[in-house]
C-alpha cells in the first residue's frame, strides 16, 4: 500500500501490464511523481506472465525442435533421437519471465516510480483538481490514493464459451502455458493469434491438433493472401483446419472433451480430443474498477478515448487492452501510454495511428503486417498495384531451411506510397519494422526500388517486393 496517504501524485496507473509498466517508466523520465497500483504479487501483466512472453519462449523451443528433428540434414551427426524434456522447456520458459519480472522492479527504482500493491477503483471526478483511488490490499486492508491524473491500464482477460469455467481440459491461454506434457490431441477454438500460435507450438511438439474457426479464414485480420498461405503451410503440418465453422457445444468425456460444430454447408461435425483451448478472443477489464462513477464511455465495455489517451471524464485516461478501437497488442498499449504520459507532461506526441501498427503473428511460418490490406484499400477507393515476392528467390530464406511465404507490398498506383505490407515466413514479425518506418516516412515504391538491402539477407525480400510493385524483381 501507499507509504504516505497525505502524498498527491502527479500520475497514479491502475495496471501494471506493457501499457501500464511503459506509461509508469515514461513519466518517470519526465520527472512526474508517479504511482504504478498492481493487485497482483507481480509487475508485468498478462503479457509478461500468461501471454507474449512464455508463448514466444514456447515457439522458440518449437522452432529448435524442429530443426533438431532435422539435425542429420544439417550435417549434426552422433546425437541419437532426440528426446524432448517437457519439464525442462517449462523451466526455461518461467526463468524468462522470472528475469523480466526482475528488470521491471529494477526499472521503477531506477525512474523513482512508486509501485503500491492493491486493487485499485475510481472514486469518481475530481475534487480541485485532485482524483482519489480506492485501494484495497490481498488481506482486506483498504486505505486510498490521490493523483492530478489517472491512467486506467486494466488490461483484458480471455473471453469463455457456453459460462464454462477453465480446468485441466477446458483451458485458456493461461492454462495451456503450463500443461505437464503436450497432449496428445487438442482442438483449438479460434484462429486468431493466439489460436493458430498454440496450434504451431503443440504440433511441432507432436500434439494432434485440430483448428475450428467461425470466420471463413485463419487469421481474419490479415490480408486474404496470408490467409491461404497459412493455411496451405498448417495443412502441410496435418493440421485439421476448420473455418466458416460455428461450435454448438463441448462437453467433457471419459476421455477427454468433445466439441461440435456445424459447417458452412449446415453439416454436424464433432470431434472429442484429450483437451481444448479457447481462443475466441480478449475481454476487457472495466468492470469492477469504478467507472460507474466516472463520466466516461463505454462501447460494448471497451473505453472510448480522445486521440491524447484520454475519457470523457477530465484527468482520467485509458491505455492498452481496454481502448475502443485500437487492436489489443503490447506494443500498442505501451505506445498508449506514452502518448497519454506524453500529453500530461505537456511535451510533444503523436497519436497512435491504426494505420501504422504492426500486426505479428509468431507461428511457423510468421506472419508481420502493416497497414491496409489489398481489400481495406480497394474499399477505401485506392487504385492499387500489388508487388508480391516469394522467398523462394530469397537465398538467405534457402540457407536457413525456410523458403515457404512471401512478400505482398499494396502500393498506391497514382503516387506509389506504400498503403500496406504483409509478411508471412522466416523472420516476418522482424521485418515488418522496415515497413513501419517507411510508411511513417510515406516512402515510395520509387524510392525503395533504390534503398540498397544486404546480400544475402531476408530483408532483401522487401527489396524485391517493391520492385515487384513495377514488375521488375531481380530474382524472380
Amino acid at each position: 500500500m501507499a507509504e504516505d496517504t497525505g502524498i498527491i501524485y502527479d500520475v497514479a496507473i491502475i495496471g501494471s501490464g506493457p501499457a501500464g509498466y511503459t506509461a509508469a517508466i515514461r513519466g518517470g523520465q519526465y520527472g512526474l511523481k508517479v504511482a504504478l497500483i498492481e493487485a497482483d504479487p507481480s509487475l508485468g501483466g498478462t503479457c509478461l506472465h500468461v501471454g507474449c512472453i512464455p508463448t514466444k519462449a514456447l515457439l522458440f523451443n518449437a522452432e529448435i525442435w524442429d530443426y533438431l528433428k532435422e539435425a542429420a540434414e544439417y550435417g549434426i551427426t552422433g546425437i541419437g533421437t532426440p528426446q524432448l524434456d517437457w519439464a525442462a522447456v517449462q523451466t526455461r520458459k518461467s526463468s524468462i519471465v522470472t528475469k523480466h519480472t526482475k528488470g521491471l522492479d529494477f526499472l521503477m527504482k531506477k525512474n523513482k516510480v512508486t509501485v503500491v500493491r492493491g486493487y485499485g477503483r475510481l472514486t469518481g471526478p475530481a475534487v480541485d483538481g485532485v482524483h482519489t483511488v480506492d485501494l484495497e490490499a490481498s488481506d482486506g486492508a483498504k486505505q486510498q490514493l490521490k493523483a492530478k491524473n489517472i491512467l486506467l491500464a486494466t488490461g483484458s482477460e480471455a473471453r469463455m464459451l457456453f459460462g464454462l469455467k477453465p480446468d485441466d481440459r477446458i483451458l485458456t491461454n493461461i492454462e495451456m502455458l503450463s500443461v505437464a506434457q503436450p497432449p496428445k490431441s487438442l482442438i483449438v477454438i479460434g484462429a486468431g493469434a493466439v489460436g493458430v500460435e498454440f496450434s504451431s507450438i503443440f504440433r511441432s511438439f507432436g500434439t494432434e491438433v485440430t483448428i475450428v474457426e467461425f470466420l471463413p479464414r485463419l487469421v481474419p485480420v490479415e490480408d486474404e493472401d496470408i490467409s491461404k498461405e497459412l493455411t496451405r503451410q498448417f495443412k502441410k503440418r496435418n493440421i485439421d483446419v476448420n473455418t466458416a465453422s460455428t461450435v454448438q457445444s463441448i462437453e467433457k468425456t471419459d476421455a477427454g472433451v468433445k466439441v461440435t460444430w456445424t459447417t458452412a454447408n449446415g453439416q454436424t461435425r464433432d470431434k472429442e480430443a484429450e483437451k481444448v483451448l479457447v481462443a475466441v478472443g480478449r475481454a476487457p477489464r472495466t468492470a469492477n474498477v469504478g467507472i460507474e462513477k466516472t463520466k466516461i464511455e463505454l462501447d460494448r465495455g471497451f473505453v472510448k478515448v480522445d486521440e491524447t489517451q484520454q475519457t470523457a471524464e477530465p484527468g482520467i485516461y485509458a491505455i492498452g487492452d481496454i481502448v475502443a478501437g485500437l487492436p489489443q497488442l503490447a506494443h500498442v498499449g505501451a505506445m498508449s501510454g506514452i502518448v497519454a504520459m506524453a500529453k500530461i507532461a505537456g511535451r510533444k506526441f503523436r497519436p497512435v495511428r491504426r494505420d501504422r501498427i504492426p500486426g505479428c503473428t509468431y507461428t511457423d511460418p510468421q506472419i508481420g503486417s502493416a497497414g491496409l490490406t489489398e481489400a481495406q484499400a480497394k474499399e477505401k477507393g485506392y487504385e492499387v498495384k500489388i508487388g508480391k515476392f516469394p522467398f523462394a528467390g530469397n537465398s538467405k530464406a534457402t540457407i536457413v531451411d525456410s523458403h515457404d511465404g512471401f512478400v505482398k507490398i499494396v502500393a498506391d498506383a497514382k503516387y506509389g506510397e506504400l498503403l500496406g505490407v504483409h509478411i508471412i515466413g522466416p523472420q516476418a514479425t522482424e521485418l515488418i519494422a522496415e515497413a513501419i518506418a517507411v510508411m511513417e516516412l510515406e516512402g515510395t515504391v520509387d524510392e525503395l526500388m533504390f534503398t540498397i538491402h544486404a546480400h544475402p539477407t531476408l530483408s532483401e525480400a522487401m527489396l524485391d517486393a517493391y520492385a515487384a510493385v513495377e514488375g521488375m524483381a531481380i530474382n524472380a
